[in-house]
């Protein structure tokens, strides 16, 4: 370290680096009393320098600088030499009003001597705790404005659900009560819709506020409910589910959901006309990077009897699907002999590790 042969030169340079200090920065003896401050200091507390030096801290400008929580913690920190930082307090600093203050400080004893020197320096952080409490302020307004949607969001819910369990019931009324097979035909599609679209709506109001579904547990969820709701115990079809682990947006879980219970329902109604002790439906998704591939097939009779109701391969569930997979950049293949009927959304090129037909 280099030696100044001169104590002038010393404090000559002490003084250049208060001065240099951005900050409110002041220098007292071992008494409190100021003998040092930069022109930051007595700028912002408008403090004359010379009515300050030699002054106690507290006596300046007024006892402005008496206040008690510093003073307590002054009184204590600095005989025991501990270095203080981002200490806070509040003062009046004409005209700016209250402001809050952080306060740093050190004492430096020299050696060879009894004598000390005090160092503060002081931040005002009144407009940053002005700017935090605003964004706090914003956060819960946001919240409660967030709650309040939560809540609107599921009471929608609710009556969307009881809309549609009731428009449900009155096109399955309807299609019984009507003589002309073309309108039952119709109605019963329509009932269909309704019945993709309320079984989707039902899980995913349960997962409310989740960003990512796991897929596995929406799609075995999805047709427990389908079998619950459209399998007869005269003619009972096992659906099972076989899915590789992995999460998708809800926004595309919506469509993955719509496309599996068109499929499932249009298996249940035409796929097995007659009771079979071996009635099945399996339901399979696959991931291979950000590609995915999902089979819906069945057992059934498939194209063995030319007289049968449409397949999935036309009319308006086909329309559906295809309109659906291609939100989800997907592509549809449709297989159907007399062993059954598999359907393949497939996301990209996806090399499939599993069975197609059931």
């Amino acid at each position: 370290m280099r030696q100044y042969e001169a104590p002038e030169d010393a404090q000559t340079l002490a003084m250049a680096i208060v001065e240099t200090i951005p900050e409110p920065f002041v220098v007292l003896d071992d008494a409190l009393c100021l003998i040092a401050a930069n022109d930051a200091f007595y700028k912002i507390f408008d403090i004359d320098p010379a009515r300050s030096l030699g002054i106690m801290l507290y006596d300046l400008d007024e006892r402005q600088w008496d206040i008690p929580v510093l003073r307590g913690f002054l009184e204590l920190a600095v005989p025991q030499h501990r270095a203080i930082a981002d200490f806070e307090f509040e003062r009046d600093v004409p005209p700016l009003g209250r402001r809050i203050m952080l306060l740093s400080a050190r004492t430096v004893r020299y050696e060879g001597s009894d004598r000390s020197n005090t160092l503060l320096a002081f931040r005002d952080v009144t407009e940053a705790r002005k700017a935090e409490a605003e964004k706090q302020a914003l956060l819960e307004h946001t919240e409660k404005l967030l709650e309040q949607q939560r809540v609107l969001f599921q009471e929608m819910q609710h009556r969307v659900a009881n809309s549609l369990q009731i428009i449900a019931s009155i096109l399955m009324l309807k299609a019984r009560a009507v003589t002309s097979e073309e309108t039952r035909h119709h109605l019963e599609d329509a009932h269909q819709r309704v019945m993709s679209v309320a079984a989707v709506q039902n899980y995913l109001h349960l997962t409310d506020g989740i960003d990512q579904i796991e897929v596995a547990a929406y799609l075995r969820k999805l047709c427990e409910g389908l079998a619950k709701s459209m399998v007869l115990d005269s003619n009972p079809v096992t659906i099972d589910v076989t899915a590789d682990r992995s999460s998708i947006p809800s926004a595309n879980a919506v469509s993955l959901g719509l496309i599996v219970t068109e499929l499932v329902i249009n298996a249940i109604k035409y796929a097995f006309p007659s009771p079979r002790l071996d009635a099945r439906i399996l339901v399979s998704y696959e991931v291979q990077d950000t590609d995915w591939k999902l089979v819906v097939s069945d057992n059934g009779r498939g194209k063995i009897e030319t007289n049968a109701p449409p397949e999935p391969g036309s009319g308006l569930g086909s329309l559906i699907i295809k309109a659906l997979a291609q939100q989800l950049d997907a592509q549809v293949a449709l297989t159907s002999t007399d062993a059954g009927t598999s359907v393949a959304i497939t996301r990209a090129t996806f090399t499939s590790r599993m069975p197609n037909a059931a």
